[in-house]
Parts: structure tokens; C-alpha cells; sequence
């Protein structure tokens, strides 16, 4: 059982305090208690456990209450934004926050999805893991949309190495630039389909390659986790620890150490800095359970509330020394938000009637960025690119009841039966970062903790419309000429937040006069603050973030501590 916090005192107890327990939280805990330093994780959310509070796990079709329907007045009043969610049911909804209790303000629509657990959306997300390489880390620079990244793929590569062996990823190499290989464990199989889709693309189009998605789940045992097997679904918790999250990895790790504390419903409201030294000397929390304020001290600071949380917590820690929020001289904070987007396309794949597959695969299939590579010369009326997850299935009794015809005995063989194949594709395409998408503090209105919300204004633009034209059009094309029927689009990440990939608004870059944090995510104006979460994202690239989170974290949390060490904070 984890340890809880219950000191009052505003002492310097600990060497450092990591705000937030999920992907980033979790890998800054492990890696600053494993280097010797009393830590503190202060979590906003409820103290779970793994395995014991996976109490819906494997909880059959048809034991789900009223068959799993929605509880529409609930949803509607209680969970508008988290029912949204693919992975918000019945199942998992004592995981996502309470969007009553818990409002935020819009100027234009946006979907913050919100986990309220130890370990938050670690618990939650899909699991694909990609490195970023060059043409990610370059292209602000190259075509003058936001701000030069002060990395490259050479200083974290070993860095992703480094996270990958010890969360266990499942995938196969390809050996391509923009989507450098990794430290992977054995891939997960292509269905039958999928493998007719394979070969297909790359007969009409050698530019273009469909493997299985690179995920964060393990396929061979390891570090005391177990393989999968297929049960599914994840998001309601896997109790052998085959896939990645805090509760079954980094902070069990963090644990052994003897060095962790962990404080679960305990919401940051904002970070004091000392006017002399312009360091932090406390974080100032409410407690969610009782109401009560306390104060914590340490010498680093690590932000890992998430993107937007993160955002919000720099936004309200005014004072005289930064009136506009902590580390913004550059007046970025709060700036340059993105999320990745993008429309979906499905068709029904005859002739394959007699083929199936095996369990629940918690992994798609992946066709890596094939625009713009080279050099944005490939004459596009769009900036940057796209890739595209998606799987081909058969379609089930519950996805089909209302379609099949006849009653009694008819009607019940007929739902015993698979329906069709239907091949899906959902893509995913960069948003471009821009000053004005941005978060707010809007003082008018506070939360039930009296804190102010933040108020969210983004949007996507004329080169993410152009995006989404060209990623219908070519997904549509790969699975016609795959002999697919009745293909059609369907809105998909229509509003910014829908991806659940924000990122941006403490952003990294060279200087103190165009960016929050150096490249080693620490502040340019506050020494021992570090920001690893998906706020430090200069841009989004096209593939999902967070490996790259945890390879920032862990090279952060190694230059924190040499720092610190050396006298240097």
C-alpha cells in the first residue's frame, strides 16, 4: 500500500515534488526516487490500487447492467465532455472526473478529457508509442511555425531506448527515417484482412507500408509483468500489468526505493516563487476530500498534471515577480496549444466470410506519415502530414442487432452469427502551432475549490482542413482498391481536445524570449521547475506523444538531479 501525506508543515521535507501521477508523473517519480531523492507525488485525484480496484475487469457483455446502454441523464449532467471518450462506460467511469464538479470555460468548443485516479490516463489510453525523428523535431524551423525545437532526435534517441525496454513495446521494425525503430518485443499479429490490406498497399503504393501499431503492451513477460492475452478491454484495468501504465510500472518501481510519498486528492492551485532567489518555495495544494490548504516545500518541481492542467496551474501562480503567470516572461504561457485530428474511413471488405480471428488484439494496425517527407516538396496544398490506426473486424451481435432481420429462432441464430467484415481507418494529422490558440485564467468564474478555470480558445485552420480533404480521400482510396464496398467517411477528432493528444503552452525552445523551457524541460526563469508533460510540446508531429513524454521526463529527471548535485539549483 502506498504511502499518504498527512503533514501540515510548509518545511523543505522532500527533494523534490511531482505534480500529477500519470505517463509523465509516473517516470519522474521513478526516476528521482531511483537517483536518491525523497519524492512527493501530489495527485488530484482518488488513491486506487493495482489489481484490488480493477473491479469490472472481465465483466461479460452480459452482465453489464441494462446491457450496457448509456445512462443518458447521467452522462448528460454528470459526464457531458468524459462520456464522450471511447473508453468511458459503466465499466470504467469511477476512473474520469466529474465534469459538473469540475467545469471549465470555452470561447470555441473544446473536449478535456480528464482521468481521477492515481495514475490518471496511463489507465486509460490507447498505448501506441512511436518515436518522433527529424522531421518532427525540425519542421517549426524549417517552415517558420512556431518556434526551432532546441533538440533533435540524436539527444533523446537513447532516451527512448532507455523508457521503451522498460515499459515493453510490442512492434516490428521498419527501418524508416521518419519513424525510427525501437526496443521492441515481438509484434503482435495482422488479421487476415489486414494482411490482404498490406500487400495491397504496397502493390498501388510503394511509398506507403501497413504493420501492426507500435504498442505499449507487452507481449513476452518482463520486469514482473506479465505477456497479454487478449482479454480486453484495457481500459478497465489489466491485472497481469501487460500494458504500461503507473499503477502496474513506474510507481510500483518508485515504491521499492523506500523514497516515495504519495498524496492522492490533493488539487495544485499554484506554485509560490521566492522574489530573491526566483525559485519555487512551495506548492500550495487543496486538499479535494476535506477542503483544507496546505503548503509543500522541495528544492525541484516537476509539472506532470497534464498539458492543459499544467497550463493552468503556471496561468494561476501569479505574483509580483511574474504578474502573468510563473516562467512567462516570454509571454508564451498559455499559447501554441495543439491536438492531433482527423477524420475516420470505413467500408465492408467481402470474401472473407469464412476467416476470424482469435481474442481481443489491444493494438491497430499503423500506415506511417507517406506526405511531405521530403523536405515539403512533395506539392501539397497542406504543411506536414498524417498517418492513419485502424483495424479491420468483424462486426458483432451488439454492433448489429438492430439490423438484423427476422425474430425468434431466426432471429437469435442469425445474432449467434459475425456480421461482415469492416475495415477502419482513423487518422491522425499535425496541427500547426499558432499564438492564437490559447488557454486563459478567467477570474470570474471559480471552481468549487474557489480556484479560476481556465478557459480554453482553439482551432483548427486552413491547413488542417486541407489535411482532413486529403487523409478521406487517400484512406478511401487504399481500401477501394482493396476491393472495399460502400465506403464512406464519418467526422472523427472533429474539435481540438477529441484526440485526447493536447499538447503546448509551456513551450520548449533557445531562449527566454520566445519559449517557457530549455531544452532539458526546465524554465528559463525558474530553476527548479520542470515541465514534462504535453505542455512542453512545441509541435505535435502526427504520431502519439507519449513515448516521447517519457523519454523527456527521464532525460529531464537525469539532468535535474546532476544539477541539483553540482550546487546548480
Amino acid at each position: 500500500m502506498m504511502n499518504k501525506h498527512s503533514s501540515k508543515n510548509a518545511s523543505v521535507d522532500f527533494d523534490a515534488i511531482v505534480v500529477g501521477s500519470g505517463i509523465s508523473g509516473g517516470w519522474a517519480a521513478k526516476e528521482l526516487t531511483e537517483k536518491g531523492l525523497k519524492v512527493l507525488v501530489l495527485e488530484r485525484g482518488k488513491m486506487i490500487r493495482h489489481v484490488e480496484d480493477y473491479t469490472k475487469e472481465h465483466q461479460a457483455p452480459w452482465e453489464k447492467p441494462f446491457g450496457g446502454k448509456p445512462l443518458r441523464d447521467l452522462y448528460a449532467s454528470d459526464y457531458a465532455v468524459q462520456s464522450q471518450c471511447f473508453a468511458f462506460d459503466e465499466t470504467t467511469r469511477p476512473f474520469f472526473i466529474n465534469d459538473k464538479e469540475n467545469p471549465y470555460q470555452l470561447e470555441k468548443p473544446f473536449s478535456w478529457t480528464r482521468a481521477d485516479v492515481l495514475g490518471g490516463k496511463s489507465l486509460l489510453w490507447s498505448r501506441q508509442v512511436y518515436r518522433w525523428s527529424d522531421l518532427d523535431f525540425e519542421a517549426n524551423k524549417k517552415d517558420g511555425h512556431g518556434v526551432d525545437w532546441p533538440i533533435r532526435y540524436k539527444d533523446i534517441k537513447d532516451w527512448y531506448s532507455y523508457v521503451e525496454a522498460f515499459a515493453g513495446v510490442s512492434g516490428e521494425a521498419l527501418g524508416l527515417d521518419h519513424l525510427p525503430d525501437g526496443v521492441f518485443q515481438k509484434p503482435m499479429e495482422l488479421n487476415a484482412v489486414e494482411k490482404m490490406l498490406k500487400k495491397n498497399i504496397q502493390s498501388n503504393h510503394p511509398d506507403r507500408v501497413l504493420t501492426i501499431g507500435r504498442a505499449a503492451v507487452q507481449t513476452e513477460a518482463k520486469n514482473g509483468r506479465g505477456a497479454c492475452h487478449y482479454c480486453g478491454p484495457c481500459e478497465r484495468g489489466c491485472s497481469v500489468g501487460a500494458y504500461f501504465s503507473s499503477l502496474s510500472s513506474t510507481l510500483p518501481a518508485a515504491q521499492k526505493t523506500g523514497n516515495l510519498t504519495i498524496r492522492a486528492n490533493s488539487i495544485v492551485e499554484a506554485l509560490e516563487v521566492d522574489p530573491q532567489s526566483k525559485k519555487i518555495s512551495a506548492v500550495n495544494i487543496v486538499d479535494t476530500t476535506t477542503g483544507e490548504r496546505l503548503r509543500f516545500s522541495s528544492k525541484l518541481v516537476f509539472l506532470c498534471a497534464s498539458a492543459m492542467a499544467t497550463n493552468q496551474i503556471m496561468l494561476n501562480s501569479r505574483s509580483e515577480t511574474f504578474p502573468n503567470g510563473i516562467a512567462n516572461g516570454s509571454g508564451t504561457l498559455g499559447h501554441y496549444i495543439m491536438d492531433h485530428f482527423g477524420d475516420a474511413v470505413f467500408g465492408l471488405m467481402p470474401g472473407f466470410d469464412d476467416r476470424y480471428y482469435s481474442g481481443n488484439r489491444p493494438n491497430n494496425f499503423y500506415i506511417p506519415r507517406f506526405r511531405n517527407l521530403n523536405n515539403q516538396t512533395d506539392d501539397q496544398p497542406f504543411l506536414r502530414g498524417y498517418g492513419f490506426q485502424g483495424a479491420a473486424m468483424r462486426s458483432s451481435w451488439s454492433m448489429m442487432a438492430g439490423q438484423v432481420p427476422g425474430f425468434g429462432a431466426q432471429l437469435k441464430h442469425a445474432l449467434m452469427r459475425p456480421g461482415p467484415w469492416i475495415v477502419f481507418m482513423g487518422g491522425f494529422a499535425e496541427h500547426l502551432p499558432e499564438y492564437r490558440n490559447r488557454v486563459t485564467i478567467d477570474d470570474s468564474n471559480k471552481d468549487r475549490f474557489g480556484i479560476s478555470q481556465i478557459r480554453f480558445d482553439v482551432s483548427f485552420a486552413e491547413n488542417e482542413a486541407a489535411l482532413r480533404k486529403d487523409m478521406i480521400e487517400t484512406g478511401s482510396e487504399m481500401i477501394k482498391q482493396a476491393g472495399g464496398v460502400y465506403v464512406n467517411s464519418v467526422p472523427h477528432n472533429r474539435n481540438p481536445g477529441d484526440a485526447i493528444h493536447e499538447m503546448g503552452g509551456a513551450r520548449m525552445g533557445h531562449s527566454a524570449e520566445d519559449s517557457v523551457l530549455n531544452q532539458y524541460n526546465q524554465a528559463h526563469e525558474v530553476a527548479n521547475l520542470f515541465v514534462t508533460d504535453g505542455a512542453c510540446m512545441s509541435s505535435t508531429s502526427c504520431v502519439n506523444p507519449s513515448l516521447t513524454y517519457m523519454a523527456l521526463t527521464a532525460r529531464a529527471a537525469d539532468y535535474a538531479v546532476k544539477q541539483l548535485k553540482a550546487g546548480a539549483i
